[in-house]
């Protein structure tokens, strides 16, 4: 579309004008923004993130287009059209997009499987269509129009999902999507607190199918199929599996998942590895769809077997020769590939970038579409491209940048050198038919089979919930000390340094110096700097908690050698009496502060003892009242108001009149709401697995284990598995005082822990060697473990051995 077109489609004031151009891209977040003249940027104002605030920067970069909300100062050369609102405008480019598109549009929508159903679909489709989808799960105000924009005739059938959280929201998206061919999945409890009853859900989510010729549903979710058969005015396509009803297709699951399914008096029978109903239910919607389009049982089977059951994820993990690698081997679409490059953008671990890509199965690709990718590798700074695929190979004139061409993965795999890749942040990108897990088991790096994968998704879930609580204006303070309480200090801050929180803290001088060289440049507090620290503070740009007269001085000596400016943050003891300035110091620290030039205060703050505790809420009081009468004698007397905090987590969550102008959020972050009032508002963040090392047979009367404190009253199946306390996981939990996950079963532990092995009791348990094992997660979590081992769920996040693996992911 050209500029001038969308100025109108969207009822602009024009506040600058530029050049008429046709636009290409459209962008709403700054860090994906290719910094393109025919790429236009659409300022969105949200809680966290401001876009209006890095139009300027994006204008320095080559964008020349904006879409904004609120009044922008004329800049030359650049077309800017102001809106009341940059999500209606979104939306109203989409639906001209959309309006243009004369071809088939499926759209999905309900509680459970969208994004699934709409993969498996768009997968089995492509075996005969060229077929568009949402990207990853894209299914909201902002994310459906984003996924109809690349919306263009050169495509066969567009499967889109779109989702919503609470009423009057889907007659918008059913405007934008306006499918042609609805999907209903299921109707389960998300979002049921902004909805009067079930019936009101389904109702909302059904009018994404009002102009729709045919609905696809299952008759077993009765009321959906009640709501559907009583409002649905096309063609509905129902389907069941219990024999007898009056659906249109009836499906026979056998005993060993094959698929017999009855359609229009045609019988169909297709092969499947999915054993669970969920999975199998996601299926069935999918083969229906593809039977309803036309596609022959040949062809949908083909699409069945080119289904990767494994997660749609990003996962970071370390490689071989200090490597870090982002495993994307589930799909290899545009939009995925933007997503994955996007998440390549956040980690500042290494500077060398080097991608892993396979052809595009579902792109029927030009010359300029390679012409385009590489500009697009070339903006996001990867140094080196492995391509990998017939296509890729067939259009090697379009890259510029240094890349090495083959024709499949076994050829890149006979080539591959353990030298090859060094220190450098490397991307692996590739569709399932090139199985690439192969290639990232070869770079990985080979140690402990016991992992602690960590959600970032999640990480960012619980950051946003408690800034919910918060004031505007109240700054975030996250402590990420020890190793941010087991799951990685750098990959967290990282994280948080792009969702923009104001500050970090560290319990050491050495754990801010390892952040600084990880290249995190946000204001770092250090809480316990030792008065050996100050040269090092001074070197990384790292700021100390002060606590005392003496430490003070110090640290004044050495800032006073170097001429340079301390920046302290006071700490004040208000009944932690742990460190801290007593009230019969404040006076000398006044003193001491007005005659010393080479000091500036940062911030005052106190510790509070009991937050989360409903007992001492009078105490808390009286701490809170000390706090404020400490802060205000040393701001009156140094005629300067330097930030003020005291609530920690807990604290946020049950002392929130408390916030002053920052707080310091640190256990919350990772999912532990210790004051246990919005335990179900937050987002578990780690899960720790390992996998059985052996399975073995124990006879009735036999001990196991060191002590032989585990004894076999009757024959015994145990099985071996790759932890012990060495790991972090504590003696406490031995001896059936902990159990694990074993393919979802729970399995007890058996005798005393071991420093590197653990026995678990797998009795009539379906279980084999190297299957998974959940120690901690979902279920049990974190605070159960807690529980058992009589202690916190500090000290199980922070006993985690620094020889288990972190994996990072996003999904």
């Amino acid at each position: 579309m050209k500029i001038g077109a969308i100025a109108k489609i969207i009822d602009a004031s024009i506040l600058s004008k530029g050049v008429e151009v046709d636009i290409v891209d459209l962008s709403l977040d700054s860090r994906s923004a290719k910094g393109l003249p025919n790429e236009l940027f659409i300022a969105i104002s949200g809680p966290n993130h401001e876009g209006h605030d890095f139009i300027s920067e994006l204008s320095t970069k080559g964008i020349k287009n904006f879409i904004v909300e609120r009044d922008i100062s004329p800049i030359p050369d650049c077309n800017i059209l102001k809106v009341e609102s940059s999500v209606a405008a979104v939306q109203a480019i989409a639906r001209t997009k959309r309006k243009a598109f004369t071809k088939e549009v499926i759209g999905i929508t309900g509680s459970n499987g969208k994004t699934i159903v709409k993969e498996w679909l768009s997968t089995i489709l492509s075996v005969r269509h060229d077929v568009i989808k949402s990207p990853k799960s894209y299914n909201s105000q902002i994310g459906v129009p984003l996924s109809i924009w690349p919306l263009s005739e050169k495509h066969d059938i567009g499967v889109f999902e779109a989702g919503i959280s609470k009423p009057n929201e889907m007659a918008k998206l059913a405007s934008v999507l306006s499918p042609s061919i609805g999907i209903f999945t299921n109707i389960g409890t998300a979002h049921d607190e902004f909805f009067d009853s079930e019936d009101q859900k389904i109702s909302e989510k059904l009018k994404l199918f009002e102009k729709s010729k045919a609905l696809i549903f299952r008759t077993e979710h009765t009321k959906v199929s009640a709501a559907i058969n009583s409002s649905f005015t096309g063609e509905k396509v129902s389907w069941s599996t219990s024999p007898g009803s009056n659906s249109t297709a009836q499906v026979k699951i056998t005993d060993h998942q094959n698929l017999e399914v009855y359609f229009r008096n045609n019988h169909y029978s297709f092969d499947s590895e999915f054993r669970d109903q969920a999975s199998l239910e996601n299926l069935i919607h999918s083969i229906i769809c593809a039977l309803y389009i036309g596609l022959t049982e040949a062809q949908i089977q083909k699409g069945i077997s080119m289904i990767n059951p494994i997660k749609m994820r990003l996962e970071l993990k370390r490689g071989i020769n200090n490597t870090y690698l982002i495993d994307d081997t589930y799909n290899n679409d545009l939009e995925g590939l933007n997503k994955a490059l996007d998440f390549m953008d956040q980690q500042r671990q290494l500077t060398k970038r080097s991608i892993i890509l396979s052809d595009f199965i579902q792109n029927k690709a030009s010359l300029q579409f390679y012409h385009e990718l590489n500009k697009l590798l070339l903006q996001k700074g990867i140094d080196k491209l492995i391509a990998i695929g017939p296509q890729l190979s067939a259009n090697k004139e379009a890259f510029s940048l240094p890349t090495e061409f083959y024709k499949d993965t076994g050829s890149f795999l006979e080539s591959f050198s353990q030298t090859q890749f060094q220190k450098e942040l490397i991307l692996i990108k590739g569709a399932r038919q090139f199985a690439f897990e192969r290639i990232s088991m070869a770079l990985a790096d080979k140690g402990h089979k016991t992992v602690l994968e960590i959600n970032l998704d999640a990480v960012t879930h619980n950051l946003n919930f408690y800034r919910s609580l918060l004031k505007p204006e109240t700054k975030v303070m996250v402590v990420v000390k020890a190793l941010a309480y087991g799951a990685g200090s750098s990959e967290i801050s990282k994280l948080l340094e792009f969702h923009k929180v104001d500050y970090l803290a560290v319990a050491y001088a050495d754990e801010g110096v390892m952040l600084r060289q990880d290249g995190v440049k946000l204001p770092i507090m250090v809480m316990n700097a030792s008065q050996d620290d100050p040269y090092k503070l001074i070197e990384y740009d790292l700021e100390p908690e002060i606590y005392s007269l003496e430490q003070l001085e110090a640290f004044l000596k050495a800032y006073r050698f170097v001429n340079k400016v301390l920046p302290a943050h006071l700490i004040l003891n208000t009944g932690m009496n742990r460190l801290g300035f007593n009230e019969g110091d404040i006076d000398a620290l006044i003193q001491k502060i007005q005659n010393n030039p080479h000091i500036k205060i940062k911030s005052v703050f106190s510790h509070l003892a009991a937050s989360e505790e409903k007992t001492h809420e009078g105490f808390t009081q009286e701490q809170v009242s000390l706090f404020r009468e400490y802060a205000n004698r040393i701001e009156t007397a140094l005629n300067h108001r330097p930030i003020r905090h005291i609530l920690n987590s807990g604290g946020i969550v049950r002392h929130n009149a408390f916030q002053e102008n920052m707080v310091r959020l640190g256990i919350g972050l990772h999912g532990i709401e210790v004051s246990d009032l919005h335990a179900d508002k937050l987002q578990n963040t780690a899960t720790l697995k390992t996998v059985i090392s052996q399975v073995r047979t124990v006879k009735a009367g036999e001990t196991i284990g060191y002590g032989r404190k585990g004894k076999a009253v009757n024959d015994m199946v145990i099985a071996t598995i790759a932890i012990g306390y060495a790991d972090g996981y504590l003696r406490y939990f031995g001896n059936g005082n902990a159990y694990v996950l074993v393919n979802g079963q729970r399995a007890k532990t058996v005798g005393n822990i071991c420093m590197d092995m653990t026995m678990i009791d797998v009795t009539d348990l379906s279980v084999t060697v190297g299957d998974e094992v959940v120690i901690f997660g979902s279920n049990p979590t974190v605070s159960q473990l807690a529980e058992w081992g009589n202690t916190i769920p500090y000290e199980v996040l922070t006993n985690i051995s620094g020889r288990v693996k972190r994996v990072f992911y996003s999904e």
